[in-house]
């Protein structure tokens, strides 16, 4: 693999950081006066600060997809959605928010787990990074003491066929950037059968 082809880890001076809006939730945004490398030229850009998250492409031995239908504010929508969640805590384990956001949001645990992706979901406001993954042999289980609250107190669960979800993604009926990737990178793995 050609070395062009690859990410790098690379930091620009910050010459001045505002926090716009901080408070005691996962997020926060910022304003930094970034310079560029062996120039004095200075520019600001607004941060969202995210710590990432986990998204469960949960399939059942029927090759159906355990989706959720949630009305997301700020787009105005009810989407069709995976089980997803933050790594609001300091060093979690992807795998682990997978696990815990299947169990919460569906009631259901998966026997095996595949690591599918990693991706940014739009680096130039947010280093959120999104981890994705395959559940297979699902069980259904106890939610726990874990309570749907809001938007989530609202959410429908539906099994949808590979073929489908796979052909909505397709069509454009579906825009929820995680589900597409997660179905996208299933499928062009050959993992699940479309």
């Amino acid at each position: 693999m050609s070395e062009e082809l690859r990410d790098s880890e690379e930091s620009w001076p910050i010459v001045a950081t505002q926090d716009l809006h901080r408070d005691g939730w996962v997020m926060a945004l910022r304003r930094d006066t970034v310079q560029r490398p062996g120039s004095d030229e200075t520019f600001a850009r607004l941060v969202l600060e995210h710590p990432g998250a986990a998204v469960v492409l949960a399939v059942d031995d029927q090759r159906r997809v355990l989706c959720l239908k949630q009305y997301r504010h700020p787009a105005q929508r009810r989407f069709v959605e995976l089980p997803a969640g933050l790594l609001d805590a300091a060093g979690e384990d992807p795998l682990d928010v997978a696990r815990r956001e299947l169990r919460e949001e569906t009631s259901y645990a998966a026997g095996t787990w595949l690591h599918l992706i990693s991706a940014y979901s739009s680096p130039g406001i947010i280093g959120e990074r999104i981890h994705y993954f395959l559940a297979t042999d699902l069980v259904p289980v106890d939610r726990g003491d874990f309570v749907l609250e809001h938007e989530e107190a609202d959410m429908e669960l539906l099994w949808v066929p590979f073929a489908d979800l796979l052909a909505a993604v397709l069509r454009g009926d579906v825009g929820d950037g995680p589900l597409v990737i997660a179905v996208l990178a299933a499928h062009a793995r050959g993992l699940v059968d479309g």
